[in-house]
Formats: structure tokens, sequence, C-alpha cells
């Protein structure tokens, strides 16, 4: 098969497009052929050796991803044949024409959902719903801040908090995805280039502020969030794609008595699989009743992928963008 591999830290524009054998399939794996592949802002850390989580040298990037089921365990639950949206090992990617996985980490996607849909789903989705719904126990009717709204996770969570009845603020980082947060269905969406969102939230809430604030950004937008949480609030930290890592100030947490939480989707996986599928099910019913959409606005062939992910950790991007077979080059 054709695959992209990474044999050394750095840029993506190092990694490889190689021809592999995959193997013999482990007769615990199911055997998926991948029709697209989604593409996240950690995978550029990965890619360079600065993530959490470091395959051993070299490996295959990519961690989610849709096709179809070429062989199965007969005792997986799933067929040849069938459409599957999964999630993969560290290492074993999907930056690939094929990859082996555990069917506990796969779902059968409805007839309605792309194989685009489908491998911008999982992880964005789930990071999103953990966040909000285990980590932050969002409720109706309260205020969600949902920073850097008009990217993967942030989209995800906009649409989220929208089906659980919470008024929701979205920043971006310029008018067009300003615009795209408001299509997207947030009450409010605020330029923070161009004004102080802290200022902002607090005006558009009496003066209240936000019970729940999803940060992906961190640096001074986890600092200007602490400005504008409300009493009892909870800011979950997701990622820090601003390059900075903010210190907490304690003190300020137990003066206006808010909670930081963070959230590390790979634990779950590993830690509470069931309860990983059984959110991926609600995920797809309310995908079925039209309540989220994965939003896919970029694809790209499979031998772009390095421009691919260059342009996702550039910024550059809305909604998701994934390495699509279909694509020309």
């Amino acid at each position: 098969m054709k695959c992209w591999m990474v044999s050394r830290w750095g840029p993506p524009e190092g990694m490889s497009f190689e021809h592999v054998d995959l193997g013999e399939r482990a007769e615990d794996r199911m055997r998926v052929r991948i029709e697209a592949a989604g593409i996240n802002f950690f995978e550029g850390l990965l890619v360079e050796g600065k993530y959490q989580v470091r395959p051993d040298l070299p490996f295959v990037p990519g961690i989610e991803g849709a096709g179809v089921v070429l062989a199965c365990p007969s005792s997986s639950g799933f067929r040849p044949g069938e459409r599957v949206a999964f999630l993969a090992d560290y290492g074993r990617g999907t930056y690939a024409e094929m990859t082996d996985i555990l069917p506990a980490a796969a779902v059968a996607m409805p007839d309605s959902m792309t194989s685009e849909e489908g491998s911008a789903l999982l992880t964005t989705y789930l990071t999103a719903h953990f966040s909000l719904h285990r980590r932050a126990m969002l409720q109706r009717g309260e205020v969600l801040l949902v920073h850097a709204g008009a990217g993967g996770i942030g989209s995800a969570a906009i649409q989220l908090g929208k089906a659980a009845g919470a008024m929701v603020i979205a920043t971006a980082g310029s008018d067009e995805k300003v615009a795209f947060c408001l299509s997207l269905g947030a009450d409010a969406a605020l330029n923070y280039r161009k004004q102080d969102f802290a200022a902002s939230v607090k005006d558009l809430t009496a003066g209240r502020g936000a019970d729940v604030v999803l940060d992906p950004v961190g640096g001074d937008v986890f600092e200007r969030s602490t400005k504008c949480i409300a009493f009892e609030g909870r800011i979950v930290v997701i990622g820090f794609t601003s390059g900075r890592i903010a210190q907490a100030a304690t003190n300020h947490a137990l003066i206006k008595s808010y909670s930081i939480v963070g959230i590390h989707l790979n634990l779950y996986v590993k830690r509470t699989p069931d309860l990983v599928t059984a959110v991926a099910q609600e995920l797809l019913e309310l995908y079925r009743q039209g309540a989220i959409k994965p939003q896919v606005t970029a694809r790209y062939p499979l031998t772009r992928a390095p421009q691919a992910l260059r342009a996702v950790i550039s910024g550059q991007t809305v909604g998701k963008t994934v390495i699509a077979s279909a694509q020309a080059d």
C-alpha cells in the first residue's frame, strides 16, 4: 500500500510517501480501506515529536478515518464491505490507503453519512462532547464560550452546545471565521483580534460571564477567559494552539469559585472504551436528527497530505480538512 511515513521528527514536509507491505492482519484487528482521513492540529505536533505521545519511528501519522471493512474477526460485529468511521492507533495511522484497527475503535456509519463526514466526526466531536458533558457538565440555559470556534473542535462544540440548549458565544481570528461560527448557530461571535472578548462576553451576559469556557488555544486566551468566567464556572483546557501553556493563578480560581479541568481524549479511549463507544453512538443519533453535521471545508488527495497538515497547523482553515481518496492530484 501507499502511505506517508515519519522517519525523523520534523515539519510535515519531511514526511516521505512510500510503498509499504502491511503484512498479515492480526486476528484481533480488522483491515479497512481508507476512503477519507481527518486532519487534526495535534498531528503536526506528533510529526514534529512535540506531542505527549511519541510513536516509535518510523510510523504512519493520522488518527481518524473512514472507509470500508476488507476483513475482520468473526466476533467483531462487523462484516466485509461495511462502511465505518474509526480511530486508529498512534503510529498505525490514516495517512495511508489501508490500516488495521481494533473493532472497538470503529462505528458503522449511517447510509446518509459520507466517508468525508465520517472521517471528520470522531476526534473533534468526541473531544467536544466529553469536554462539555463529562468534564464541564454543561446545563441547558447556561452560557458556553467556545474559543477557536471556526476550527474542528470549535465547530463541533458550537453545534453540540446548541443541541444541549446553551447560549453559545464563539471567538475567532477573522471576520470570515466569525461569519462561519454564526452560520453554525452561535448566538454571538467575536473577532478577538478586533475586540476584547472578555469585556464583550460580560456585556452579552449582563455581567454574569460564561458558565463554561472551551479553550483549545491557551496562553493569553486562557488568561483573558478567567476575567469573564461566571461564578462556579468551568474552564475546559483542550490544547495550546497558541504555542504557550498558560500558568493558572489558583488564588484567582479560589476567589471567583471556578474550576479548571482538562480533557485528553486518548485516555478515555484507553481507559473507558465502552463509554467512548456509547458517546459515539449518541453522536451518530444527533447526526441522524440533523443536530450536528461535520463541517468538511477542504479536501486534499493522499499525495498532498503534508500540504493539508501544513494548512491546518498554520490556521489557514475553517471547519475540518480531510484527505479524500476521491480527490484528484
